[in-house]
């Protein structure tokens, strides 16, 4: 490791105990240590530290990366556990960890029996992180004052992320915009999670001011999608708009619901409307099974290709590896492969490819296949419909209970990123990894308050 590398890594050290100290002896610091979990998770690329970096691999992770997210959710899972809330237990066994557990064991397995072995310890330890960022937003929140706090911090990162969309557009001239994240297929995974959420906010039984803005963040998410451009986006937004508008709607009708409503799907309307040419004009340039660009279909037959020839896959993190050392050749894409694990390879583009070595595949299914698989896709698939196992119960408690009302707008956000994973691999991006995970965190906790209603509370 580099001078560099050594200074940060003590200065993590030393600033994990600080920051426990201060949660365990001043509570509002663990307010704010939600609020930056949720909000910098847009930006932790640019707050981070890449230990043993390989910028060249073109993997979904090339280093052993630590944020100032890590040292905040572990001080903060200590200080919830060493001084715990008035009434409150230590800590509780949120819904869907085990399955969870059962994946992280399973990619360890596949690290230590595969080889090369560096690129999926980078990637081990990312699924680690996300786990610990699920069960501290799990644990945290315990009742509607927590769960208002995630809430305003979800709308200050969407209004944030929004504003930076339209100011990249407009001000800055980017065609296809991206906000803080590296890519704009990214900035639209990150708004369609985000916005059932938010509108099942306006929806809900809170403070008119969070509903206000709430209601602000999903025009702002529906803006930023349609400034992307991906096609893949703009078809989630469309599904899990309808999908939670259909969920909050009530026969009860009243103005403030029929305002909300017809605004967001006027607003929805009137996007498309005005950027349809350009939207068209993508569309159009789609293409499944493209030699030159690497179309889908391309990444499902080499998934096909590695699961016939090794039934536990090429080991995690080891997609680009393999396929542009071997699977790739065979499957008539030369790229350069790569000579080992620490020296970067040719990056001269061979005969018009995209990229000199292969992207990791455009879709989640077929990325885990090849680098887990049978056993691993089976296992991930099993997380997955715990996920939504869990979002699914809220959907029929029509109630503007916000305990009850988020829930389901949490459960299109599982579906949002289930959608665009079908086409896309940024599950694996950092910043929506761990948003993702403070979704499903805070989806488990609304599961084991309905389990576990407050006394004067009734079951739900």
């Amino acid at each position: 490791m580099q001078l560099k590398e050594y200074l940060a890594l003590a200065l993590l050290l030393f600033a994990i105990p600080i920051c426990t100290a201060v949660m365990v002896y001043w509570r509002r610091a663990r307010d704010l240590g939600l609020f930056v979990l949720v909000f910098g998770a847009m930006v932790t690329y640019d707050l981070d530290v890449n230990f043993v970096s390989r910028e060249w691999y073109r993997g979904t992770t090339r280093g052993f990366e630590i944020s100032f997210l890590d040292i905040i959710a572990l001080a903060l899972l200590a200080a919830m556990y060493l001084r715990p809330r008035k009434g409150e237990v230590r800590f509780f066994w949120p819904a869907s960890l085990a399955p969870l557990l059962v994946y992280f064991g399973y990619c360890f397995l596949s690290v230590l029996f595969s080889d090369p072995k560096l690129f999926g310890m980078f990637e081990l330890l990312k699924v680690a992180r996300g786990i610990l960022i699920f069960v501290v937003a799990a644990n945290y929140v315990r009742e509607e004052k927590q769960l208002r706090l995630f809430l305003w911090a979800l709308i200050c990162a969407v209004v944030y992320q929004g504003c930076s969309a339209v100011k990249m557009r407009y001000l800055g001239g980017v065609h296809r915009v991206y906000g803080t994240l590296e890519h704009p297929n990214s900035l639209s995974l990150y708004m369609c999670m985000a916005l059932p959420v938010l509108y099942a906010a306006t929806m809900a039984r809170l403070p008119r001011w969070l509903r206000r803005c709430a209601f602000g963040g999903v025009a702002l998410a529906m803006v930023a999608v349609i400034l992307t451009i991906s096609r893949t986006g703009i078809l989630t937004l469309g599904l899990v708009l309808v999908g939670i508008v259909a969920a909050c709607f009530s026969f009860r009708l009243n103005l403030r619901n029929l305002f909300i409503t017809g605004g967001v799907l006027f607003a929805l309307v009137f996007g498309v409307a005005y950027s349809w040419k350009t939207i068209v004009n993508r569309f159009e340039g789609a293409t499944f099974d493209d030699e030159k660009e690497k179309g889908r279909g391309e990444y499902i037959r080499l998934a096909g290709m590695i699961v016939e020839d090794r039934f536990f896959g090429v080991g995690l993190g080891n997609w680009s590896y393999w396929v542009s050392n071997e699977y790739g050749p065979k499957d008539g894409s030369p790229f350069v492969p790569y000579i080992g694990t620490g020296e970067a390879p040719d990056q001269t583009n061979p005969r018009g490819l995209e990229t000199a070595q292969a992207p990791p595949a455009h879709n989640l299914a077929a990325l885990t296949a090849g680098e887990l698989g049978w056993p691993g896709l089976i296992i991930f698939t099993v997380v997955w419909l715990r996920w939504f196992h869990l979002g699914f119960g809220f959907l029929w408690k029509r109630r503007a209970d916000p305990m009850l009302r988020i829930g389901a707008g949490l459960f299109f956000a599982v579906c949002a990123a289930f959608f665009q994973s079908l086409t896309e691999w940024e599950y694996r991006q950092t910043p929506i990894l761990f948003i993702f995970h403070i979704l499903l965190g805070v989806l488990a906790a609304l599961h084991w308050r309905k389990k576990n209603p407050l006394p004067e509370e009734e079951p739900a």
